[in-house]
């Protein structure tokens, strides 16, 4: 196309447009709107943003920063050992979160943010700060913010906590932009649409529009689908409305429900036959009746409003759907959200990058943290001065705070693969490919690989655990397919080599590529019955040791057997029927942080 630059089309998806106007609907109610989730690279683009939303907000609106390595004392307020062994008596600092009433918080790089700090933020946009001091933080007045997560994470990265996330109701990826954020006229004042707010009134039909619209896309959470409300009832303010219009209601699920889809919409039904010119001729000369219980509801002309919403929300779609699967799913097992690279890292006592403090005694080998310390015994000096004779600073045992450390803890990704039967031959290639992927973006990481194949009547380790890509390579090579599927040995043999993985101070995180059908049992004995009774037994195992596994079910539709030996695992289960290498990487490193979190 002649004269038009790749950011002049950027700017015509949907997704734009309403990126452009969500800085202004949380400037309009950032506390309903609970926050945005900004994703993009610190730069121009984010910048350009960023001021328009300071530009939105009101006057006296505070903007509070936070960074991600900031504590809870820091966020809630804690001891001013300064002021305090100044004066002699305890004096509190004035946390992050107070200053934050009526404005907006920023949270810098929240893809590695602590999980203790998220849980603050998550709980004080649920119930308030004052709820959150009375569930045993420091005390501290009751204040109302939007938070700004701006996530900088690439596609290998970890996602911000996903508790946090679900939370915020808007939700904006900077890449829908070209090389600049454009101006948006008309929307520089906005305090009259903060005075309308109040008196906008949802209708029944939009409320169920956006509903309907949340269940075709996937959208499990309710809490959803109450922000997509707030986000209409911000948008129809914005524009003037005391009442929500259908372009608020779309506008809403492309900044709220889009974001948050985990399947396609089901395709529309084809449009029915043209009637017989003879059955016309028959229904004419039929009597008219007044029975009108087959009609259809009344449409505008255009098609009913969700279908309309919903078409909205379908064209601002997210690309890459396999990553919220993953995410969804394991949410839906019942596993914490991930809480990013720092579930790679194992503590330790005298070395590593200091995490946090804990009480605990120094003398059994932790370093004390004397600053810790001394907050801790602050607060007890003037009843302890009661029973007590001399001046200075009274400590007791449980005033004691130790340093706790964390240290990196490399990976071994063992891939499991079918090697059996007539789509062996593409089985193998996919696992090949995944695995020199794998290798190839992990040598920075010290991360390793390692691959079993099933076939025949037993399983063989095809490359045992490796940085080495030439080795892989060399392993890979001749490796043969076809035969019988023995896949209680192939699981059973890999749930060893992980174990052994474990005891060489390594995660290990067990990927297994099947069908779920096997025919082979232990000791090579054929026999489906035998074959799956024995393959349960093997799947049984990796849950007991507690092994972190991913199964993909390689079937062409997803396959009942499989999806019960991934319970029976504790396995994230994902049906990816026609994979290639690529496919299967991004799937492995998309559900390497929910793997992460479904195995403590």
């Amino acid at each position: 196309m002649t004269g038009t630059s790749a950011a002049d089309d950027r700017q015509g998806d949907p997704r734009a447009a309403a990126a452009l106007a969500a800085a202004a609907l949380l400037a309009v109610d950032p506390h309903g709107l609970g926050g945005v989730r900004l994703k993009g690279p610190a730069g121009a683009i984010r910048d350009a943003w960023m001021a328009r939303l300071h530009a939105f907000l009101a006057t006296e609106a505070p903007v509070v920063r936070i960074p991600a390595h900031a504590g809870a004392g820091r966020l809630l307020g804690d001891i001013d050992l300064t002021a305090t062994l100044a004066s002699g008596r305890p004096v509190r600092e004035r946390g992050l979160l107070a200053g934050a009433d009526g404005g907006i918080i920023e949270l810098r790089s929240a893809e590695r943010v602590d999980p203790q700090i998220a849980a603050i933020l998550s709980a004080a946009l649920d119930r308030g700060v004052a709820a959150v001091a009375r569930e045993g933080f420091i005390g501290m007045p009751a204040c109302r913010f939007g938070l700004v997560a701006l996530d900088e994470s690439c596609d290998d990265d970890p996602p911000p906590p996903a508790a946090l996330v679900e939370r915020l109701g808007l939700r904006v990826d900077l890449a829908v932009f070209g090389t600049l954020v454009p101006p948006v006229p008309g929307w520089q004042d906005l305090s009259a649409a903060r005075a309308r707010l109040s008196g906008v009134v949802v209708g029944a039909d939009m409320v169920e529009a956006l509903v309907r619209t949340g269940e075709a896309l996937g959208v499990r959470s309710e809490r959803a689908v109450i922000l997509a409300v707030r986000a209409a009832r911000a948008a129809a303010a914005l524009a003037g409305r005391l009442m929500v219009a259908e372009e608020d209601a779309e506008i809403a699920a492309v900044l709220t429900l889009a974001p948050r889809a985990t399947r396609l919409p089901a395709p529309e039904q084809a449009h029915e036959p043209a009637p017989d010119p003879a059955e016309d001729a028959l229904q004419d000369s039929a009597p008219e009746t007044d029975d009108r219980t087959d009609a259809q509801p009344p449409t505008d002309g255009g098609g009913r409003i969700e279908d309309r919403v919903l078409a909205a929300a379908k064209a601002a779609l997210p690309p890459h759907l396999l990553d919220l699967l993953i995410g969804q799913d394991s949410v839906r097992r019942g596993a914490p959200p991930a809480a990013g690279r720092k579930n790679r890292n194992e503590q330790a006592a005298q070395r590593g990058r200091q995490i946090s403090s804990a009480a605990g005694d120094p003398r059994r080998g932790p370093r004390l943290d004397l600053i810790a310390t001394l907050r801790a015994a602050v607060p007890w000096q003037r009843v302890r001065a009661l029973d007590a004779t001399g001046s200075g600073l009274r400590f007791r045992a449980s005033d004691l705070r130790v340093r706790r450390y964390r240290v990196h803890k490399g990976c071994t990704t063992i891939f499991c693969v079918d090697a059996s039967g007539s789509a062996a031959l593409d089985r193998l290639a996919e696992a090949k490919g995944a695995v020199e992927q794998m290798l190839a973006s992990c040598y920075v990481r010290r991360d390793e690989v390692a691959l079993v194949a099933f076939r025949g009547r037993d399983a063989e380790i095809v490359v045992p655990p490796t940085r080495s890509l030439q080795r892989a390579r060399t392993c890979l090579a001749g490796l043969p397919g076809g035969g019988g599927t023995p896949l209680a040995d192939g699981i059973a043999t890999a749930c060893r080599m992980a174990q052994e993985t474990g005891l060489r101070g390594r995660t290990p995180t067990l990927v297994v590529i099947t069908d779920g059908r096997s025919n082979v049992g232990f000791g090579g004995v054929t026999g489906r019955e035998r074959a799956t009774a024995d393959a349960l037994s093997a799947a049984r195992d990796v849950s007991t040791q507690r092994i972190r596994a991913l199964l993909i079910d390689s079937s062409s539709r997803p396959e009942p057997q499989a999806r019960a030996l991934a319970s029976t695992m504790g396995a994230l289960y994902l049906p990816l029927p026609h994979a290639n290498a690529a496919t299967l990487y991004g799937a492995v490193r998309a559900g390497a942080d929910a793997l992460m979190a479904v195995r403590p």
